[in-house]
């Protein structure tokens, strides 16, 4: 099987020319991201994708995610102040944070912890406010609040596996001709149900296996799915660190036991966002996800708003390349090397 390169489109990768080198460097799924597209934006990016004669494009939903509301600026939170969390459709700002989807503010437990994107912003519940429905919470380890990053509760909160913006965007998209949907934040195979009863038996689903329920409902959500995505970014707040290579490991082995391919995101190149070349490090990572069984690779903020969005899926292409020749490698043709 081929593999895969999947770019995610965003400002750094909205021309024509960038639209073509991707191309010609061997994207084969353009997917366009729910959580940083709006509905008004949604009809643009595809119309673009369609006008440069990009079929495979790919939806992806914002799913069981909730989610900070825009901030005018980065705001840095100190260690030990205190805020206040509501839901609500406004900017946040250094008193006050505000979160989406709409959801019962209520059920976050006292003396839970809130954790914000991936910049380590992590906050403690020290009380609620029935009466005018909010948090209030204290700072217990510094870091940066921005527009539009997820943001994860240490205690179980309930969430429909589709937002009413999904099932809208969905239907619309269908229309435009997308065949090709990923549904983030599965965490089971009546989740997977419920997105098929909107796209259809013809259309391809991509289950993304980003949290501890997704991995325990594993196979039975590998066998109603065409593919599996492993987004290693939202899996680290529900698995150590340390502990996401064994957990690739093991969502690719049981992809493969139930023949569903798998493809892996999050950091692959996550340097390449700024820099012109990547890192040893990311290299070795990728030849690793590759042998232990991934059939494509996805770029996420390095071709959305990164810098040099058509070397990093050039770069990818030659990792591809390199692996599928690594078993001809030996003293006799280490010119291969060059």
């Amino acid at each position: 099987m081929k593999k895969k390169i999947i770019c995610t489109i965003g400002p750094s990768s909205s021309s024509k020319k960038v639209l073509s080198g991707l191309k010609k460097n061997g994207v084969d799924i353009f997917r366009i991201n729910l959580s940083h597209t709006s509905s008004k934006q949604l009809s643009g990016k595809i119309n673009l994708l369609k006008k440069n004669k990009i079929k495979n494009i790919c939806i992806d939903t914002e799913g069981a995610q909730i989610r900070t509301t825009k901030v005018k600026k980065k705001i840095y939170f100190k260690k030990n102040k205190k805020v206040k969390i509501y839901i609500k459709n406004s900017f946040s700002n250094k008193n006050n944070i505000y979160l989406y989807p709409n959801f019962n503010l209520m059920t976050v437990k006292v003396d839970s912890k809130i954790f914000i994107g991936f910049d380590n912003l992590e906050i403690k519940i020290l009380k609620k406010n029935v009466k005018e429905k909010f948090l209030v919470g204290k700072v217990t380890n510094h870091g940066l609040l921005e527009s539009n990053k997820s943001v994860h509760f240490s205690c179980n909160i309930k969430l429909p596996p589709l937002t009413e913006k999904d099932i809208a965007a969905v239907k619309y998209s269908i229309k435009k001709g997308v065949k090709i949907f990923a549904m983030s934040f599965v965490n089971s195979h009546k989740d997977v149900d419920k997105i098929r009863e909107l796209i259809g038996k013809k259309s391809f689903l991509i289950s993304k296996i980003e949290t501890d329920n997704a991995i325990r409902n594993l196979k039975s959500i590998s066998k109603k799915s065409n593919a599996l995505l492993i987004d290693r970014g939202d899996l680290s707040r529900y698995v150590r660190i340390e502990k996401i290579p064994l957990a690739q490991r093991y969502i690719c082995s049981i992809a493969k036991e139930n023949k569903t391919p798998v493809y892996v995101a999050t950091n692959l190149l996550e340097s390449m966002v700024k820099n012109i070349q990547p890192t040893r490090a990311e290299s070795n990572d990728i030849f690793t996800t590759l042998e232990n069984g991934a059939d494509g690779l996805v770029l996420a903020a390095e071709s959305a708003i990164g810098s040099y969005p058509i070397l990093a899926a050039k770069f990818l292409k030659d990792c591809i390349k390199v692996f599928a020749h690594k078993k001809k490698i030996s003293d006799k043709n280490l010119y291969l090397l060059n």
